[in-house]
């Protein structure tokens, strides 16, 4: 390790729910491992997995009320703290880190995270807030000294639309297998549908968003009731929790549906279901769907940009379908659980997605001399 990197700090709006500050835990916790000083920096320091920052972390709090206000205490800290390395996720965040870096005048390497495919997100985005940010991206991702992309899709489509140098993007997946994942999985559920065993137990988890399309799967697990007495959970939280009530409500099926919200250990739940199933309308590498193969269990996934393809090999380790279609969605997990399909495969192929292994790929970045 080159000795002139021993403070590394890590930007984030907050510590949201999410696979992307999940998986920036994930690699905080290797880098204490290995010994660096870590800085937390979080424009307001809330959210979920805030009791889950190890110990070691300094937890620096900018206190806005908004990522863009955070600028000038970002600025300040950079200034006045002198990290080695900032390490950013989250676009709107990553250009708020970006300018901060510059305004700072010093020599910290900064690295940025883009953890969707930006050109689907395009399509999704109706605000101008929304619409501004692949300006700025396109504007001040130049002056970074690495872009990572979460998978091989995301990159393609990064130097695509952003026309930046290929040298300059980085494809690493998420640190998202550590060992507490096999730990939190073996803590009992207490509710009924999962101590009694009587019924196969479909999950869903993420944001209730429209970019992770649990209505097609809520559609789908209403013609799957016809052929198979099965249950539903989701977990998660957010702004389509209504209009997926209501729908559940309309095809008559909410009795079988459970949505307890956000939980802080979904695994507990996803090692004692049937089936996994990734919804999405576009991704860019789904988190969840790694963290549910790593359980040993069965997955279905739509076949959406990008990342599923890429995780289970072209369907080589789960089932994909088309996007938006709840029929081939039933039909799918259907099969899975009258064939009561386990996982049959060798474990190694998820070693790309270990906290250790993808440390040593950012150290790599870290201790790049050319840059």
């Amino acid at each position: 390790m080159s000795k002139k990197v021993n403070k590394v700090a890590f930007y984030l709006p907050n510590l949201g729910g999410g696979g992307a500050e999940r998986s920036m835990l994930n690699l905080i916790r290797e880098f204490v491992k290995h010994g660096f000083i870590v800085d937390l920096v979080l424009a307001n320091a809330t959210g979920p997995y805030l009791n889950q920052v190890p110990s070691e972390v300094n937890i620096i709090n900018l206190r806005s009320s908004h990522v863009s206000k955070s600028l000038p205490k970002l600025t300040k800290y950079l200034r006045e703290n002198k990290p080695d390395v900032l390490i950013s996720s989250i676009n709107h965040a990553n250009i708020v880190a970006i300018i901060a870096k510059l305004l700072s005048f010093r020599r910290t390497k900064i690295i940025v995270r883009v953890d969707n495919t930006l050109s689907q997100e395009l399509k999704n985005l109706s605000t101008l807030k929304g619409k501004l940010i692949p300006l700025l991206m396109k504007v001040f991702y130049r002056y970074v000294d690495f872009i990572v992309a979460v998978s091989e899709g995301v990159k393609e489509d990064l130097i695509s639309f952003l026309k930046i140098p290929k040298d300059k993007v980085k494809a690493i997946y998420n640190p998202v297998i550590s060992s507490d994942i096999f730990e939190k999985a073996k803590e009992s559920v207490d509710h009924p549908w999962f101590t009694s065993g009587e019924y196969p137990i479909i999950i869903g988890v993420g944001r209730l968003n429209r970019e992770k399309d649990f209505q097609t799967l809520i559609k789908a697990f209403s013609f799957i009731r016809k052929e198979v007495d099965a249950r539903l959970v989701i977990l998660g939280e957010g702004e389509e929790r209504k209009n997926l009530e209501n729908l559940a409500k309309e095809l008559g099926i909410s009795e079988y549906l459970l949505m307890p919200g956000f939980v802080n250990n979904p695994y507990k739940y996803m090692s004692k279901s049937s089936v996994f199933v990734l919804s999405s309308i576009y991704e860019g590498l789904p988190t969840v769907l790694i963290e549910a193969l790593s359980l040993g269990i069965p997955v279905v996934s739509t076949d959406c940009p990008s990342g599923p393809r890429e995780i289970l090999e072209n369907g080589k380790y789960g089932k994909l379908v088309p996007v938006h279609n709840e029929i081939a969605l039933a039909r799918a997990i259907i099969e899975v659980l009258k064939n009561k399909s386990k996982i049959n495969f060798d474990f190694d192929f998820l070693k790309k997605y270990k906290s250790e292994f993808v440390k040593e790929c950012y150290l790599e970045l870290i201790q790049d001399e050319e840059r």
